[in-house]
């Protein structure tokens, strides 16, 4: 065998031409595994990810919170005077903050002060740990949850067996359900104790904007703040400020047109605000490289005509020019303009009108256009406008639901105008009462019908005392009976053509039940007088005839060529002399 000094391995740290200790820790490398891995390259760091503008300007205090000042007075002096409900709901429409109101509720009664000694408070600080965690979503003890997406009644006991612990970290434990409107019937009544005598730890925030599907049992159990729309000059100031935080430039009209389609919601209209900017980046640059938002663009983006076309459509219709309203209409279609906006847009004229006639003021963002609006007022007559008004809401309805929109905006169009060229009916009213005091009638407007009907008044009287207590046999001897000969204990007639079988039983057991003597009934081929039922037909033709000869009457068809003359309620009938009375 040989040394075993030469067969050993040398360690590193014993060999001579090993690097030192130092050399390795300065080369950055191990003595007894080699050579590390490389370093990672640094990785860059992910610039923050872009936030829309309707979470970005979630209002964090009552005070940012705009239009509902009615609400956060209530809330400030329940707060003040120690007053809080054990359930609140928000009800309004989309958009209006109704689940930014639940969270601003649970930070002002969880709110602690930056030096930790706070209570409940109407401005929370935003900086205390619970305030941060909520407005991050982060509050173990408080719990949001959809209604849309827990909609059972397992759902709602997991909420009840948790209610009977106490908050962790918080003053309240709070439960916020959006959507509360999509719980099941179940769901509702499980929950229906626990919300009405909760631990006093624990607060439900609701918010719907469906306030009519939820049980009367659960509204009886809250306080409800009704959110309201928000006014369309506080949105375009709202809009403004933002535009002012992001460096956008924005032209008022174009602020006001984003308001207007946002109907009242914030959330609405700071997307359509989002769209607009980006729309804006495309288009052009204002000054100092910052996006412009034109009136021009938000219009084209939002399918809406130009107030200038719109007046120039309204002329036209009014004017009766269909050729160059039919053109308008396909030019504005043929840039993208819906044929439901374009009509819409004509109805919000027609409606400026109506309301700048009542009140003497024109809503318009421009001057030019406010003197316009006053002048076309002061032009037309309050009723062409409500006419028109009610001609455009017709025509709505039909271009919303038609399968081709633009055929039918055509034809809606071409009604109002054609409508639009008629007289005005107070107008010939009036007239033709100047007509008739110049000219009255020699005769009465209408015939006496009782004198044209009662012939001969005994049997008139007869049938109405049969129809008593034998109303078959009064509508036989009203349709069928034309009398020849009527006397006590005697009745002959005849019978209209078209009428068969034999009545003469069924009228003496009548005859007899009411006048209590017996008849001799007898039926004739022909001859006798008309029945009652045709002396009636003859005193309403007779009727309609004086009454289309009144010179009233003759003068509304001269004006309108195409009228009907209908008749709304029945003739009177036929009235006898004297009453039948039993002979014994």
């Amino acid at each position: 065998m040989g040394d075993s000094s030469d067969s050993a391995v040398t360690p590193p740290w014993e060999d001579e031409a090993a690097p030192s200790r130092a050399q390795l820790e300065a080369a950055g490398q191990d003595a007894l595994f080699g050579d590390p891995p490389p370093k990672p390259a640094p990785v860059p760091v992910a610039s923050q990810p872009y936030r829309v503008l309707a979470r970005k300007y979630r209002p964090q205090t009552f005070s940012e919170l705009i239009g509902q000042d009615a609400m956060v007075r209530t809330l400030a002096n329940a707060i003040r005077r120690d007053r809080l409900a054990h359930a609140f709901l928000m009800t309004g429409v989309r958009g209006v903050g109704k689940t930014s109101t639940a969270r601003l509720i649970a930070k002002a009664l969880n709110c602690i002060g930056p030096d930790g000694r706070g209570g409940p408070t109407i401005d929370p600080c935003g900086t205390c740990e619970p305030c941060k965690a909520i407005t991050e979503g982060r509050h173990i003890d408080v719990i949001e949850m959809d209604a849309a997406s827990h909609t059972g009644v397992d759902d709602m006991r997991a909420i009840i067996d948790a209610v009977r612990y106490a908050a962790v970290s918080a003053r309240y434990k709070i439960y916020i359900i959006d959507e509360v409107h999509m719980l099941s019937k179940n769901a509702f009544n499980a929950l229906l104790k626990t919300l009405e005598e909760p631990p006093a730890h624990v607060k439900f925030l609701f918010a719907t904007t469906e306030v009519e599907k939820l049980p009367i049992t659960v509204l009886s159990r809250t306080q409800r703040f009704d959110l309201r729309r928000i006014p369309t000059e506080m949105l375009g100031a709202h809009f403004a400020e933002i535009c002012g935080r992001e460096a956008v430039e924005a032209e008022p009209e174009a602020l006001a047109l984003i308001a207007a389609a946002a109907e009242g919601s914030v959330r609405d209209g700071l997307s359509i605000l989002d769209q607009a900017i980006a729309h804006a980046d495309l288009a052009g640059e204002g000054a100092e490289g910052a996006p412009r938002v034109a009136a021009d663009q938000v219009r084209e983006m939002l399918g809406l005509a130009d107030n200038g076309t719109r007046r120039r459509m309204l002329g036209h219709l009014l004017d009766g020019d269909a050729k160059a309203l039919l053109a308008a209409l396909d030019e504005h279609y043929a840039l993208g303009v819906e044929p439901l906006a374009l009509v819409r847009a004509l109805m919000d004229l027609v409606h400026r009108l109506t309301v700048a006639q009542v009140g003497g003021e024109a809503d318009a963002p421009g001057a030019e256009e406010r003197a316009e609006l006053l002048e076309w007022a002061q032009r037309l007559a309050p009723g062409e406008l409500h006419r028109l008004w009610q001609l455009l809401l017709k025509g709505y309805d039909e271009v919303r639901d038609a399968p081709d929109p633009l055929a039918a905006a055509r034809m809606a169009l071409l009604r109002a105008l054609h409508a639009s060229s008629l007289p005005d009916p107070g107008r010939i009213a009036k007239t033709l009462e100047t007509l008739v005091s110049a000219h009255p009638p020699a005769a009465p407007i209408l015939p006496n019908s009782a004198d044209a009907a009662t012939k001969p008044l005994d049997f008139a009287a007869l049938v109405a005392e049969i129809d008593r207590d034998r109303p078959g046999a009064a509508n036989i001897l009203r349709l069928q009976v034309r009398p020849i000969a009527i006397e006590p204990g005697l009745l002959r007639f005849s019978r209209p053509p078209g009428f068969r079988g034999e009545i003469a039983s069924e009228l003496r057991d009548a005859l007899l039940h009411v006048t209590g003597r017996r008849w001799i009934v007898e039926e004739e081929p022909d001859g006798g007088e008309p029945t009652l039922q045709e002396r009636l037909e003859q005193a309403r033709a007779a009727e309609a005839a004086a009454t289309r000869a009144h010179p009233l009457v003759e003068a509304a068809f001269a004006a309108f060529p195409d009228a009907e003359l209908i008749e709304t309620s029945e003739a009177p009938p036929p009235a006898g002399a004297r009453q039948w009375r039993r002979n014994t």
